[in-house]
């Protein structure tokens, strides 16, 4: 039995990743030496897996920016508007596809999966795909010259990249599997000569539920596969579900399958019992949860392993996670700062490649060879689970007392939106933003100073204080109809409610990758979810009293907040939404009862919480949607709710988005280039909505051309009664001047449309 894993954090324990991109993208530091870093960092990745004692290394698990945007440019995937030549994608046409650069929108980013992790979404097009140039190749090189590491080549798989690019029709599928087939051999026949002996291919989306031509796609990429490239060993790797047609999976041509033996509901182990496992196939056994943040109960993994045993040859076992280890920190060894009952319960990356190797020697040597470190976590996770606070008599009280299935504002939409209108007097096409204004230097460095004591509270509060007001003063000037108070006190948008909830606990170093250089440092809900204290009301009231406009209370959802957390596993996740809805909804009759009458309760994590399989989805939907419901049916009807969402596939869930009964939600549309717009040919929207005219995560400012053409594309669908005009995500990451002279593009841009609907504004 040996360990593997499917990829490490790219960011390093002290971010050092993050660090060099912005180094280089700042410009103070040239091509070589950004070069010449991230080359030291790659190789300081590689050694976290030769050091944890891992005996099969993947290598090519580290980009300088996405794993599919390296396949894509692998491939000279490049849209036209980079004004690529071809061959190899330099360095500025690479992060121009990521980022944006003047002459071009960047491609658009999505989900991994039901993941916090974005990716870039490869735009096929028609172009003809070749190898520009072989990464696994230059990964599996670099790995051996720089580590002497015998390295795994980690690469997507063809089905999966393919199912997750966009740019061609649904009925060409089987045409880009003929086009792509040949060039994606022709990468691992290189390998093969190179004398590569294992790679793991990623084909996550075969947890999706197939068909018989999906299922018929698969089998003609891997007999391929096998038949031109003889010499190499596949692991065919899946997760973050179970698979389906695990029979069927075990009759391709490869070498082993990857199993997540952590979400796939148990599936996998009741599939072993029932089907004969080919006993020349290795098993990929993910049975560390790669996820989430708390320690694997390794007694309860050992009696895993010998019920998989009993099927499967124990040579033929390769332990490791259930997915890439991107998703958690590198490690929780430093976080002293913790309770020490809590901390002992936690594991990042590091910590779980530890726990594999334990795991292995107690089947290889037996478990008197692993006795303390057995002993030390049964001990750790037993303390943890007696903790005082896991567990709340009141908030279960409050939650009993309240039918979670039954919450709806008291009118409907159409009553709502006559007693808003004539409430608040907005102008037709309404330009607002979506909660937060650039987070500069000084706002982090205050922030820093008060939260290590070396600022006083009403010194940090002034401070805050003087930000929200040139905040709101620079959109009057602006000429925004509905205002945000910038959000300077705020470091991450769920990191910020949960430091006021009780349940909450939150590390100092424990930062994950969600897209590009932005990493987060998710909460820990390690008990119940409790309201403390109003936590957004005394800024918000502030920015209202400076201002005559309507100036928004902003709060972060129930669902988002549970998605983007590290969550608890001895509860349900409708469980713990609930609790968080309940603490929220205090929050919102706070704010209304002190004056704040447009609340944005955002929900951006909606669609990623969903189930990968169509199934289950309904469920998911149903309990997401009530928890929202939880927190805003308590409000006035002259009350306006609104809502956020961003960077997701959104088209078959409207139906369910329709249903949170919010009185405006905005959606992300420009990063993906307004294709959401077409889905109201088909369904006709009935509330107020906003769909996002400009990109917030480019540094480039569209001209007023763009975001008008986005306008008047929206309004042939959408009524402008109902319409509003905003950019697609919250503005903290970008700076003042390309925000302000973005903002004053959009309102030219509201305003022209607004002369062409010949509808006179205030």
């Amino acid at each position: 039995m040996i360990t593997s894993h499917l990829g490490f954090p790219r960011i390093g324990e002290q971010r050092e990743w993050k660090k060099a991109l912005e180094q280089f993208w700042a410009g103070k530091w040239d091509e070589s030496e950004f070069r010449f870093e991230m080359e030291r960092i790659q190789q300081r990745h590689l050694m976290e897996s030769v050091q944890g004692g891992i005996d099969l290394i993947p290598v090519g698990d580290f980009t300088y920016y996405d794993h599919m945007l390296d396949m894509a440019v692998m491939f000279g995937m490049v849209p036209k508007r980079f004004g690529h030549p071809g061959g190899a994608v330099t360095l500025d046409t690479y992060f121009a596809m990521a980022r944006g650069n003047e002459q071009a929108t960047a491609c658009e980013m999505t989900k991994w999966m039901n993941t916090n992790y974005h990716y870039l979404v490869p735009e096929i097009g028609e172009g003809e795909p070749y190898l520009a140039e072989n990464k696994p190749l230059q990964a599996y090189r670099f790995a051996k010259a720089r580590a002497g590491v015998e390295g795994k080549p980690v690469i997507v798989g063809l089905y999966s990249f393919l199912k997750l690019s966009k740019g061609y029709a649904a009925d060409s599928f089987s045409q880009k599997i003929s086009s792509f087939l040949p060039v994606y051999v022709e990468m691992l026949r290189q390998l093969e000569a190179e004398g590569v002996k294992w790679v793991q291919i990623d084909e996550p989306c075969l947890v999706w539920e197939s068909s018989v031509a999906d299922q018929a796609y698969v089998r003609e990429i891997y007999e391929a596969i096998a038949t031109q490239v003889p010499g190499i060993q596949v692991m065919l790797q899946t997760y973050f579900e179970a698979v389906d047609n695990l029979h069927d999976l075990l009759q391709l041509p490869v070498h082993g399958v990857g199993l997540d033996f952590i979400h796939d509901r148990g599936v996998h182990l009741q599939a072993l019992k029932e089907i004969a496992w080919p006993q020349d196939k290795w098993l990929g056994a993910g049975l560390i949860d790669g996820r989430n943040i708390w320690r694997a109960d390794l007694t309860e993994k050992l009696k895993w392993i010998e019920t998989i045993c009993n099927h499967v040859p124990k040579d033929k076992v390769i332990l490791q996670p259930s997915c890439s280890l991107l998703h958690v920190p590198v490690t929780t060894r430093n976080e002293d700062a913790l309770e020490p009952m809590i901390q002992g319960a936690l594991a990042g990356a590091r910590e779980k490649l530890q726990e594999l190797n334990i795991l292995r020697d107690a089947c290889n040597k037996g478990t008197s060879s692993v006795e303390k470190p057995l002993w030390e976590s049964k001990e750790a996770l037993q303390q943890f689970r007696s903790l005082a606070g896991r567990h709340r008599p009141d908030t279960a009280a409050e939650l009993a007392g309240l039918d979670v299935r039954h919450v709806t504002r008291s009118a409907s939409f159409a009553v709502r939106h006559r007693l808003q209108a004539e409430k608040w007097q907005l102008p037709t096409l309404p330009t607002t933003t979506i909660g937060s204004f650039p987070q500069t230097p000084e706002v982090r460095r205050a922030r820093r100073l008060w939260r290590k004591g070396e600022w006083r509270d009403d010194q940090y509060e002034a401070f805050v204080n003087e930000q929200i007001e040139a905040c709101i003063r620079t959109q009057e000037e602006i000429g925004l109809d509905v205002l945000v108070h910038g959000e300077f006190e705020r470091t991450d948008m769920v990191e910020f409610f949960g430091e006021k909830l009780a349940g909450f606990v939150f590390t100092k170093n424990g930062w994950v990758q969600s897209y590009g250089s932005r990493c987060v440092k998710p909460p820990i809900i390690y008990g119940d979810v409790a309201f403390t204290e109003a936590m957004t009301v005394k800024e918000t009231q502030f920015a209202q009293s400076i201002t005559s406009r309507p100036v928004k209370g902003m709060l972060t959802g129930p669902v988002t907040i549970l998605n983007w957390s590290f969550v608890r596993n001895d509860l349900s996740s409708e469980q713990v939404a609930n609790q968080i809805a309940l603490a929220l909804r205090k929050e919102v009759e706070a704010l209304e009862a002190n004056g704040i009458e447009m609340i944005q309760v955002d929900e951006p994590a909606l669609r990623e919480g969903l189930p990968l399989k169509a199934s289950r989805q309904e469920l998911y939907l149903e309990w997401a949607v009530r928890a929202f419901r939880l927190v805003t049916s308590v409000v006035r009807d002259t009350t306006q709710i609104h809502t956020h969402m961003c960077y997701c596939d959104f088209h078959d869930m409207i139906p369910s988005i329709e249903a949170l009964d919010a009185d405006v939600i905005s959606i992300e549309t420009s990063r993906s280039h307004g294709e959401l717009i077409e889905h109201f040919e088909t369904y006709a929207y009935k509330l107020g909505i906003g769909l996002g005219v400009y990109d917030i995560h480019s540094p480039r400012v569209p001209e007023v051309k763009e975001m008008t053409a986005m306008i008047n594309r929206a309004l042939q669908l959408l009524n402008p009664r109902l319409f509003w005009i905003n950019p697609d995500c919250g503005l903290k990451t970008r700076g003042w001047p390309e925000t302000i002279e973005a903002l004053k593009h959009m309102v030219e841009a509201a305003h022209q449309a607004r002369a062409e609907l010949q509808t006179p504004t205030r």
